[in-house]
């Protein structure tokens, strides 16, 4: 015999659905990661620098700050939002004498991760009062160590290096465990400025765009590209790089010239 939807049936299917769409909502808002670049004052080549950065967040949230990158992270709690992200100039990926202070807000502001060594500051905020609330806080250095001491992080940064006014900035991509791909495009990243000190002199390196290839049969190959100043002048470059995504290695690294911006 055929079943008959009962009043019963109805109001658990409607339950269904509602604790259906909590929890969607509840995954989407802990997954939230929003990009934010900073916005520079004066010339943005102070070496004793700072940043400032406002956020609003419901319960717990990561920042994390690499060169003008920014990356607004939400954890748990109704979705976090950007408010400001101020800096006299980009970090750099080996700040000197970094300082860390929080501001204003009622809840915790721990930074979890040093740029020391990795280039990236996380700073971790955790607000257990109920509803949202504004928090400030600082990150500062006295001056810029060897680029080529950082490691890992997603990218961004200013730092001397070879001369004394060189600066390398590479732009953000993504944030948390690296995958296969992740640490493929670091790695042509790392490749092509490597070559472009070698080759080209440059006071200042900056990566504008990396991705993967989607031309059919370069499904292996990084392309992108990227600036260099010398002088007063920039000139653009492309690149590529055919890439083992397995191992996160890359190789066939080449660049040619693009046209002066």
């Amino acid at each position: 015999m055929p079943h008959n939807t009962g009043e019963g049936d109805i109001v658990r299917f409607k339950w269904m659905i509602s604790v259906c769409g909590l929890l969607l909502f509840s995954m989407i808002s802990r997954a939230q990661t929003l990009p934010r670049r900073a916005s520079i004052s004066g010339d943005g080549q102070a070496r004793e620098g700072k940043c400032t950065i406002e956020v609003v967040v419901d319960e717990i949230a990561e920042v994390e700050i690499r060169g003008e990158n920014g990356l607004l992270r939400n954890l748990s709690g109704r979705p976090a939002q950007w408010r400001r992200f101020q800096c006299n100039a980009p970090m750099p990926l080996v700040p000197l004498g970094f300082r860390f202070q929080g501001v204003d807000g009622r809840g915790k502001q721990q930074l979890v991760e040093n740029p020391s060594s990795s280039g990236t500051v996380i700073i971790r905020i955790e607000d257990d009062k109920g509803g949202t609330e504004g928090y400030t806080f600082d990150v500062m250095w006295t001056g810029a160590g060897d680029p080529r001491q950082a490691k890992g992080g997603f990218g961004g940064g200013i730092g001397g290096g070879r001369d004394s006014d060189f600066n390398r900035d590479r732009g953000g991509r993504g944030f948390g465990a690296r995958t296969g791909f992740d640490e493929g495009m670091r790695s042509c990243e790392d490749a092509v400025i490597d070559q472009a000190l070698d080759r080209l002199h440059p006071q200042v390196i900056v990566i504008r765009r990396t991705a993967s290839d989607d031309n059919p049969g370069r499904n292996d190959w990084i392309v992108g590209t990227f600036e260099v100043r010398r002088g007063r002048d920039w000139d653009r470059y492309r690149f590529e790089c055919l890439v083992n995504f397995n191992s996160g290695r890359a190789r066939d690294v080449s660049f040619q010239p693009a046209g002066r911006r």
